[in-house]
């Protein structure tokens, strides 16, 4: 898995939330925030979608966990869905890992990660979210990333 270091800026999103067990509702979720976005004329080669987990399922009731799917955002976009929430992403340094985008690639990366941090001396920064970040670009190559924050 190829990791690096990078210093993400705060920035805006907008996101819609799924509250209930991670899974097959999280890719509902984030399907529902593509087809938001196209309709609104906000997806091009620049788009930046975030997938992102609040909740740690271990920690938390599967019934209690929280998806947010989020589209970043430089100017204030028409909220014209009810469900449609606005929020920021707060500055700090992650470890951003470069994984394939597929399902085998995303499970096995999600069980190493953690574990590869420690090895290298990170801890995690649990006051701030962990993201699977798609860039246009990147998913055209079939790529995507998971940017854990550390401290």
């Amino acid at each position: 898995m190829k990791m690096t270091i990078e210093m993400i800026p705060e920035c805006e999103i907008v996101y819609f939330r799924k509250i209930g067990p991670y899974g097959i509702g999280n890719i509902e979720t984030m399907a529902k925030l593509k087809t938001w976005a196209s309709v609104n004329g906000l997806l091009n080669d620049e788009s930046i979608i975030l997938g992102i987990p609040q909740d740690n399922p271990a920690m938390t009731k599967p019934e209690a966990c929280r998806y947010d799917a989020g589209l970043l955002v430089s100017s204030e976009p028409l909220i014209n869905d009810k469900e449609l929430q606005k929020g920021k992403i707060a500055t700090g340094e992650y470890a951003v890992f470069e994984i394939d985008h597929t399902a085998e690639a995303m499970n096995k990366a999600w069980q190493e990660l953690f574990l590869e941090l420690s090895r290298r001396g990170y801890e995690i920064d649990h006051s701030k979210p962990v993201m699977e970040r798609y860039a246009y670009k990147m998913v055209e190559n079939h790529k995507c990333e998971i940017c854990v924050p550390i401290c």
